[in-house]
């Protein structure tokens, strides 16, 4: 699947794109609010990754800039489904390209592809210590459920880190008349 918004391109991604991804996620800054990669990231991690990246139920996109010089790899967008069979949102944008809006725009452009599969709730959740991307989540319209739970972070070497629980329920396109 491909998805173009008003800046990015959302594809596929590629196994050929594992030193993009290593290259963006091997950052202290960046692997610590990953909940499954772990530390220290290295290359073979990266290489697993993207050779692995279509397997299983999920959708998992590169997020590239289509209008600059060989289309960068800034970071990955994807939704799987969790152990209850519910979907999940998670992304990262490298340090070079955060601040810019890109995680706004590539989850818009991926919940469009959620809502056109009938997907009628995404949940999301950021670790306590990384507020940004609490902010990326209410800008999406996803609501905050209350929850904090601990959830394992693989890039802090297992630590449980408490973790703050939204959802986004599928906007109805035609609402039934009460």
């Amino acid at each position: 699947m491909f998805m173009r918004t008003e800046r990015l391109f959302l594809r596929p991604i590629f196994p050929e794109d594992w030193r993009g991804v290593f290259r963006g996620i091997a950052v202290p800054g960046i692997v610590r609010n990953l909940a499954r990669a772990p530390w220290p990231y290295g290359e073979e991690d990266a290489r697993s990754f993207c050779a692995g990246a279509a397997d299983g139920d999920g959708h998992r996109f590169a997020i590239t800039l289509p209008e600059t010089r060989e289309a960068p790899l800034i970071g990955l967008i994807g939704f799987d489904p969790d152990e209850e069979g519910a979907f999940e949102l998670g992304y990262w944008i490298g340090e070079a390209w955060q601040g810019r809006g890109y995680a706004t725009e590539a989850a818009h452009g991926v919940l469009a592809i959620t809502d056109a599969l009938g997907i009628e709730a995404v949940g999301a959740g950021h670790f306590l210590d990384n507020p940004a991307s609490g902010r990326v989540l209410r800008k999406l319209g996803f609501a905050e459920t209350g929850e904090v739970r601990l959830t394992a972070c693989a890039g802090r070497g297992g630590e449980q880190v408490p973790t703050r629980r939204y959802i986004r329920r599928m906007p109805m396109a035609h609402p039934q008349a009460a």
